[in-house]
This record gives C-alpha cells, structure tokens and sequence, in this order.
C-alpha cells in the first residue's frame, strides 16, 4: 500500500498537468483568432462647420472652419500629430483637447484650412458647386483603424452665411481611399495601400441674378449700341460702322474681364456662348449695314429703310429668344 499510493497520485498529477497544458494551447489558439476576427479600430467621427469663406474661383481654393472630434478606444491612434487633411493647402489648430480619463479617448480640436477644389464653371454664374473635405490618418491604415460620422445633430451652424451662396445640403460620410503605392512598405505585395477616411461634401448654390447683370450688362449694352444702327439712316455709314465697331470691341473687353476672375477652362461654357452670341449679332449688324449702303446707291432708299426694320425685329427677337434658352438651360444644367 506504500509503494500504490505515491505512483497513483503521480499518475494523477500527471493527467492534470496534460489537461492544464492543453487548456492553455487551446486558449491561447482562441484569443489569437479573437485578435483576427476583430477587425480595425472604429473612430466615431463628428464635425461642424462655423464658416465657409473666401472662395476664390481663380485660385482654386476656399477657406473653412470648423470643430472636429474624435472617439476611439484604441490609446496608439495620435490624431494630434498623425491628423491629415488631403486637398489642404494650409492647416492649422487653433484649440485642442484630449480626455482619456475614460474608456474611449475623446479628441476635440478647432481647425482652420485653405482647401484646394476644382470648379464647375459650365454654367456660371448660374453654377451649383461641391466642396470636399476628407480627414484620414496617416500613421494607421484601414486594416487597423475605420471611420463612422457621428450623425446626430447638425453640422454646420444655420445662423452664418455664405456671401453669395446658399447651401442646399451637407453630408458626411465614412469610407476608404486608395493609394497606388506601398510607401516604401516591402511587406505589401501588391503596389496598393488603404487608407480610412472621413469624408465631407457640401452642396452649395450660387445667387445669381444680381452677379448675372452686374457682369453682362456691359455686353448688353454693347449689342444694343449696335442694334440702334438698324435706325440710322443708310446714308450716315460713319456713324453706322462707328457705333457697330465699337460695340463690338465693348462686347470683347467685357469678356476679358469675366475671364480674368475665372479659372482656365478648356470646354464651352455659358460665358463663352453668350458672349459669342452677341459677337455674332453684332457682325450680323455690321453685314447688314453693308448691305442697306448697297441698296442707297443704287437709288432704292425705300427698300433699304424696308429691309432695316425687317431685319432689326428679326435679329432682336432671335438674339432675344436665343439668350433665354441658353440661360434656362444653365439654371436646369446643375
């Protein structure tokens, strides 16, 4: 009974430490699968915007200010120096605080960008423009860390305005961006990395009327310089031609002028057409003066008065009719 009892209880400690070994493999096996079904990180992201000023449609670029906060659970993620803002040409941070007393992190800043965006200026003035932000990180990329917008609540504050502008609508939004290269990473296979981002776009609409007249009044003007021709007598040719060469080179001038606050543009746009319209009416008004000359010498005074008023009620009406449809046309383009 001596000799039973101590190689029973070894048999027994044996079978233990083999249960406990296995144990151990087994949840070892379980957290490490838990680590890789789990997925990134969530950062709950919000934003709102106090100011939206100084578009430059020249430049390119536009002004923003805005609060931004961020909550994550992950303490790695170094949003104070890691924050990247793409499409900024300048940014910076004028208030900042962080809270980790917690279980989530709690990030607040106060933001300050010039942002570079590209212009719609088919139709201007009568133009509908879209601003992008988008806020990423640069030190983790998706498969570690993933935006979602924090939705409740507004984001942008009603009381400001934005001079010559109304904004229909803003949305915020979460998703990924790629970036054709591995930065330099020989780990990646494929020349491809992914990066989470949170993604701003405004929608705003321009007030156009007042800004319509106040840049094509000159040209209208212009043509209607040129149209009083048409009541001229044929015989007063200097001052026919005078007024028509001159109203043509005031339509010319007005469109440098626009074009100068406007970016380089290599389609047709709304400018470019009703200035070529008027150019076009004007040389009309020029061949027909021409053509009324003609008419007088030969003796047939009463044919060139006939063919004058014929031909200023149709080409008024027709310049007319052609302004408007091209106008509505922009205003229903956006």
């Amino acid at each position: 009974m001596q000799n039973f009892f101590p190689r029973k209880a070894f048999f027994s400690i044996g079978i233990l430490l083999a249960l406990l070994v296995s144990t151990c493999v087994t949840s070892a096996q379980t957290t490490v699968a838990d680590s890789a079904s789990k997925g990134p990180d969530t950062v709950k992201t919000g934003i709102y915007i106090t100011s939206i000023h100084n578009i430059d449609f020249k430049e390119k670029e536009y002004a923003i200010t805005f609060w931004l906060w961020l909550k994550y659970a992950n303490r790695k993620f170094d949003f104070l120096n890691n924050l990247e803002i793409p499409g900024a040409k300048t940014m910076s941070r004028s208030f900042a605080t962080i809270d980790s007393s917690g279980a989530l992190v709690y990030v607040l800043m106060k933001m300050q960008c010039v942002m570079k965006d590209s212009w719609k200026i088919n139709n201007f003035p009568f133009d509908k423009q879209k601003l992008h932000l988008s806020i990423e990180n640069s030190q983790f990329d998706s498969k570690a860390l993933v935006f979602a917008p924090d939705t409740f609540g507004k984001h942008f504050d009603p009381r400001f305005t934005l001079r010559g502008w109304d904004i229909d609508s803003l949305t915020v939004k979460a998703g990924t961006k790629i970036y054709e290269t591995t930065f330099g990473d020989t780990s990646i296979k494929q020349p491809k990395s992914t990066y989470g981002n949170f993604k701003v776009t405004i929608l705003i609409d321009r007030s156009a009327m007042g800004l319509f007249w106040k840049m094509f009044l000159g040209m209208y003007v212009a043509f209607l310089i040129a149209y009083m021709c048409f009541y001229i007598h044929a015989d007063s040719i200097d001052s026919r031609f005078g007024l028509s060469v001159g109203a043509l080179f005031a339509v010319v001038g007005n469109k440098y002028i626009i074009d100068s606050a406007l970016p380089e543009s290599s389609s047709f746009t709304l400018v470019d057409m009703l200035h070529g319209i008027t150019l076009f009416c004007i040389l009309v008004v020029i061949v027909c003066t021409a053509y009324s000359l003609k008419l007088v010498k030969d003796g047939k005074e009463t044919a060139a008065r006939r063919f004058d008023m014929i031909t200023a009620q149709l080409l008024l009406a027709a310049y007319v009719l052609v302004n408007i449809y091209f106008i509505w046309q922009a205003t229903l383009g956006n």
